[in-house]
């Protein structure tokens, strides 16, 4: 897990993620940050954390070519889906050792900004 306590923003499926994780969750997809609980989860059970990005809910969509829930039915669009997909436009955000990309690409930004002036005299 990179950072002293990672990213600070939870959602409220963050503290079900360990428990998922638990029961053969392989990995999940978003478009929201996962809190320090769930990454931390997700590197616990060497899974990953898929982010769509937002508005290009059509292209996700699309590679999608099966679905079934397979639970909590009752939550809807927050229910856990098996998905056949193919070519699915998504990025790792949280790869199975917890570096998470939404605490470390401002990190690498901020440096790259300071080490090249990139704002300098702006």
């Amino acid at each position: 897990m990179v950072g002293p306590a990672g990213p600070t923003t939870a959602t409220r499926m963050d503290s079900f993620m360990d428990m998922m994780l638990e029961q053969g969750l392989l990995g999940c997809v978003g478009k929201a940050e996962r809190g320090v609980a769930a990454t931390k989860a997700i590197a616990k059970h060497k899974s990953a954390y898929l982010m769509a990005v937002g508005g290009a809910a059509y292209l996700v969509a699309r590679a999608i070519k099966g679905a079934k829930v397979v639970g909590f039915e009752d939550l809807g669009m927050e229910a856990i889906y098996e998905f056949d997909v193919q070519d699915m436009p998504v990025t790792v955000a949280v790869d199975s050792e917890g570096q998470n990309v939404h605490y470390l690409a401002p990190l690498v930004w901020q440096e790259k900004i300071k080490r090249e002036g990139l704002l300098e005299g702006v």
